[in-house]
């Protein structure tokens, strides 16, 4: 028996929240110690976390997973005209937006579903 589509995009979600958390927290060994990168590793945790919960069934999770992936690509525009963005903004950028697409397919497509 295959999963379901809804399925496969919540998992692919999972697995790219998951990626870049971890690489976020990794800058922690790839660039030298301040608190911008403490805040990024900070931020790869809660990532991390979203991810956890996003290989469950909870929709709030979903709606976390959404909102705080597109904080990076909302903050990362309207900062505006320094182009162009370093290598990993713009890996962070389109991983973020992947995963604010992917939760909203699956959001609008179990929204007549009873909630857990």
């Amino acid at each position: 028996m295959s999963p379901s589509p809804v399925t496969v995009q919540r998992y692919a979600a999972a697995t790219i929240v998951a990626a870049s958390g971890l690489f976020q927290v990794a800058s922690l060994w790839r660039f030298r110690l301040s608190e911008g990168v403490l805040l990024t590793a900070l931020i790869g945790s809660v990532y991390l976390l979203i991810a956890i919960g996003l290989y469950g069934r909870s929709r709030f999770t979903l709606f976390l997973a959404a909102g705080v992936c597109a904080a990076f690509p909302a903050q990362l525009l309207a900062a505006g005209p320094p182009w162009p963005w370093p290598a990993t903004d713009v890996l962070r950028f389109a991983s973020d937006v992947a995963v604010v697409a992917l939760c909203a397919r699956v959001l609008w497509s179990v929204r007549k579903l009873p909630s857990i």
